[in-house]
């Protein structure tokens, strides 16, 4: 007996991290079979387009696209192009451009963070240095822009404005909030920012460009920023993981560079001296990991935060932002796209467990 071919939207579904039954019946497995065929030419074309004459160049710029990922944010604009015309030439370079922006950003945050693992390799400035990694990160930025310039102001509009928003954010992470700020707000609007921006580019630019009705594009970009920030507060919760060789990552990665994440900002606030305690700690051995000390010495302090309250309290404040993310779909039509919408939004923080 011969095994069959895999059904149309499988792999898709399992991209978006929820089962196929969302693609179901003749008009659904039609949706999923074009953004699967659309996502063939995405990939093909950034092969291609990440190659660079100078040797040195050439390998950096592929490292992190080879390393793998799940190439969510072109799925996305896939996904909402098929409220439209579909995948045209347009949608195609544009779901591009925006993966070269995330995976060029990835080479600049990992400089920043210190982070020594990506996508479960070792950190491009791991590889080939600092000054390398942020160039290498500019050439990914000027290939995106390169694409985007084809399509006109409104193209070149959105991703200027979608740079400057991740400059920004990666900003305001560096400086960190300041007297007067609401730490916790001001980290919302870091993630924001930094993730929701990217993620709203993608599912707004879909519509967009496949020319789907402009009623559409407000309630998209929102959608999307929203589920950005659920994404990153996720991410949190993920980055205090005890499994390492399912997250690419060491625990506490962000931390231990002295990033602050929700669940420590949420310890910070808490006014019990339990908390105060754990979060001193916490305080205590950045400070001593930032002046040479060895970074296990906070193996025993993140893994009562990871135990903590406040983990599962940010788990909670990402299914707001998911639920919100989904109460903005209601101007779209029934149908395919809004439940693979939904159902992506749902199952975010599946992510975690």
């Amino acid at each position: 007996m011969t095994s069959s071919p895999t059904a149309p939207g499988s792999r898709l579904a399992s991209r978006l991290g929820f089962s196929d039954r969302v693609f179901i019946g003749p008009a659904a497995r039609r949706v999923a079979r074009e953004i699967e065929d659309g996502l063939e030419l995405v990939e093909e074309g950034l092969a291609v387009d990440l190659r660079v004459a100078d040797s040195v160049a050439d390998a950096a710029s592929r490292y992190l696209l080879e390393a793998g990922g799940k190439r969510v944010r072109p799925v996305l604009t896939l996904l909402t192009a098929q409220l439209g015309d579909g995948n045209t030439t347009a949608v195609i370079d544009i779901a591009k451009a925006l993966e070269m922006t995330h995976l060029g950003s990835l080479y600049h945050d990992d400089v920043m963070d210190g982070a020594d693992r990506r996508r479960g390799v070792p950190a491009a400035h791991a590889v080939w240095g600092n000054s390398v990694a942020i160039l290498t990160g500019d050439i990914l930025f000027s290939r995106a822009s390169q694409l985007m310039s084809r399509y006109g102001d409104r193209a070149i509009r959105l991703q200027a404005d979608t740079f400057e928003r991740l400059v920004l954010g990666q900003l305001h992470e560096t400086v960190g909030a300041q007297p007067g700020d609401d730490p916790i707000e001001f980290y919302i609007q870091v993630l924001a920012d930094k993730t929701g921006s990217l993620i709203a580019a993608a599912t707004q630019a879909g519509a967009l460009f496949a020319n789907a009705p402009e009623e559409y594009h407000e309630p998209l970009r929102v959608y999307g920023e929203k589920v950005g920030v659920a994404f990153q507060l996720i991410d949190d919760v993920i980055d205090l993981s005890a499994k390492p060789e399912d997250t690419g990552k060491v625990p506490g990665t962000d931390l231990r560079a002295g990033v602050p994440t929700m669940p420590y900002l949420l310890l910070k606030a808490r006014a019990d001296a339990e908390a105060q305690a754990l979060a001193a700690r916490i305080d205590d051995g950045v400070a001593r990991i930032a002046e040479g000390a060895d970074p296990s010495i906070l193996d025993q302090p993140l893994a009562e935060l990871r135990d903590h309250a406040v983990t599962q309290q940010t788990l909670e404040l990402a299914r707001t932002w998911t639920n919100d993310a989904i109460a903005v779909l209601a101007p779209l039509p029934k149908g395919t796209v809004r439940e693979a919408l939904t159902r992506f939004a749902d199952t975010l923080a599946d992510r975690s467990s």
